[in-house]
């Protein structure tokens, strides 16, 4: 793979992007609708029902933003993007906004002209093998067959480790999860390797989940979140207090069922003015005062996206970790809304 001819053509359709995106909450509100980059399809976090209906923890961030900027959660479209193709879809405005797995590293920021506006959670690149493989370490894997998405961090961090271990692997390369399922289920690879989020959502569309381990080992620092086009402050401005109004929501306690009661008011400064009966922060974002009343009522408070989506209680079975609250031991914070 080229990488630096692919890095290249993107940086200059990403600047040219960015000089002409200014004004993404205008289009936005002019077609009536969100246009949202999310993944082909990852259970738990974005993927489609038999209706075509979307749904997921990134999905909601997406649904979030739509309500936050036009009152409706269901005002979105979703474009399914790749690892190769999301970074096009963005540059070139065929989404407003990507919330689909996306790793914020310096090339990402600073080459291809891409603004991440936050970290929605926080991820690390693990392994998954066939029990029958019969090995308990990632050090064990040597002349393995790897099954790898193409255009994503993981190839340079699965070539790094295999290095720094003397060992050496066949990659499979494979452009979807999808793919990636059918091939590592089929014996193409013996390992599959992504995010351990991404494993852990792949393991449980599993007939059988039981027959796959996915290793001990975490090789990467995966910070997630969404992004959206350098040169429109305004626009990530908004994904980014939409996110931290979601986050904030849960640390002071707003939830989907209490937040009506709450926005009569309180004798909570901060609360009040994130519900908007204080002040006008939407209006210093170019929204109304329910901005993030809407954002939260689309789907409730980051823990409970969390929880109904990708927690202990689904099938993806994954526990806070490092994205519970910084008051419980994580790393989840928001900036104060003041």
């Amino acid at each position: 793979m080229k990488k630096s001819a692919f890095f290249g053509a993107l940086t200059v359709a990403g600047f040219a992007a960015a000089m002409a995106s200014a004004g993404t909450l205008d289009d936005v509100k002019a077609k009536g609708f969100l246009q949202c980059g999310v993944s082909t399809g990852l259970v738990g976090f974005a993927a489609p029902d038999s209706n075509g209906n979307w749904a997921g923890f990134d999905v909601s961030l997406c649904r979030a933003v739509a309500a936050a900027v036009l009152g409706d959660p269901q005002a979105v479209k979703f474009t399914p993007t790749t690892g190769k193709t999301r970074f096009t879809a963005l540059a070139s405005g065929e989404v407003d906004m990507l919330a689909r797995n996306t790793t914020w590293t310096f090339s990402r920021d600073v080459d291809l002209k891409f603004t991440f506006d936050g970290i929605n959670y926080y991820d690390g690149q693990g392994f998954m093998v066939p029990k029958s493989l019969g090995v308990s370490s990632a050090k064990e894997l040597d002349g393995a067959t790897v099954c790898i998405q193409t255009g994503t961090t993981t190839e340079l961090n699965l070539a790094d480790f295999f290095r720094s271990n003397k060992m050496k692997y066949e990659p499979v390369p494979i452009e979807t999860n999808a793919e990636a399922r059918q091939q590592f289920l089929a014996g193409a690879c013996d390992v599959y390797t992504t995010d351990r989020s991404g494993l852990a959502a792949t393991r449980a569309t599993f007939e059988n989940p039981d027959n796959f381990v996915v290793l001990p080992e975490v090789i990467s620092k995966e910070p997630l979140g969404p992004l959206t086009r350098q040169g429109d402050d305004q626009w990530s401005d908004i994904v980014r207090w939409t996110l931290n109004a979601l986050i904030s929501a849960e640390e002071l306690g707003i939830t989907s069922a209490n937040i009506d009661e709450l926005a009569k008011g309180t004798n909570n400064p901060e609360i009040n003015r994130i519900l908007g009966t204080e002040g006008n922060l939407g209006g210093m974002l170019g929204l109304d005062k329910k901005w993030a009343y809407n954002a939260i009522k689309a789907g409730g408070n980051y823990g409970e996206i969390f929880e109904k989506y990708i927690g202990e209680k689904t099938a993806i079975g994954l526990s806070r970790g490092l994205n519970a609250q910084w008051k419980d031991g994580g790393l989840i914070y928001s900036p104060p809304f003041r």
